[in-house]
């Protein structure tokens, strides 16, 4: 009897996408359920009584939440070849940066989305700070793993779906300011792992549309 594999995910997620990403890297045959934010399936509350978000890896009835977690976890499960550098001081230097994306990018780029005037120029000011870092960090190697795809590339590629509409709310283009991260996002694209686990980005743009009207932002 092979492992049951479910993942409760909605597709504009961010943090889903890298586990999607993950799993199709490993080649994880899994069940996807897709859930709703605003009426959350009793599956979802039953998994993740504590946050009662998405995404949720359940795997052989066992549930497994927080997106970086979930990645470490695939990683040991599903070990052919580990995403994390083998040496513990380049690991702990990608679980940083991880880091650093998961509070400084969705933070600052949350406030593009969510917010008008002052508020959202400075955040739009910070998005592009964070990105350069980021660029800066990847320097002149193929990825942040260095010659194959790593753990974190997949962790910041999923957040390239909402570029589009980082760019839209905030009046500004991510191309223009951060040339060599938009080349690195090209090379992502190339794996087929990578363009078949990211949703459309005017999908997501229309998600943002839709989040801006119920929190009265527009």
């Amino acid at each position: 009897m092979g492992d049951e594999v479910v993942l409760l995910d909605i597709l504009p997620s961010c943090f889903g996408m890298r586990l999607r990403i993950a799993l199709a890297e490993r080649g994880v045959e899994y069940e996807y359920k897709e859930d709703n934010m605003v009426d959350k399936s009793p599956l979802l509350l039953q998994m993740n009584p504590v946050h009662k978000m998405v995404p949720v890896l359940i795997h052989n009835g066992k549930p497994i939440c927080e997106s970086l977690i979930i990645l470490q976890y695939i990683d040991d499960v599903w070990n052919d070849k580990s995403l994390l550098p083998s040496d513990p001081y380049l690991k702990s230097q990608a679980r940083f940066w991880a880091n650093f994306i998961d509070k400084k990018v969705y933070d600052s780029g949350k406030r593009v989305l969510m917010t008008k005037g002052e508020v959202q120029e400075a955040a739009k000011k910070e998005m592009i700070e964070c990105l350069k870092t980021l660029e800066g960090e990847l320097g002149e190697r193929p990825y942040f793993g260095g010659e194959n795809l790593g753990f974190l590339d997949i962790v910041l590629v999923p957040y390239y779906p909402w570029f589009y509409s980082y760019e839209s709310c905030g009046n500004f283009n991510i191309q223009a300011q951060c040339p060599k991260l938009m080349a690195w996002v090209q090379r992502c694209l190339e794996k087929e792992s990578v363009s078949k686990s990211l949703h459309d980005p005017h999908k997501v743009y229309d998600y943002v549309l839709q989040l801006r009207k119920r929190f009265g932002v527009d």
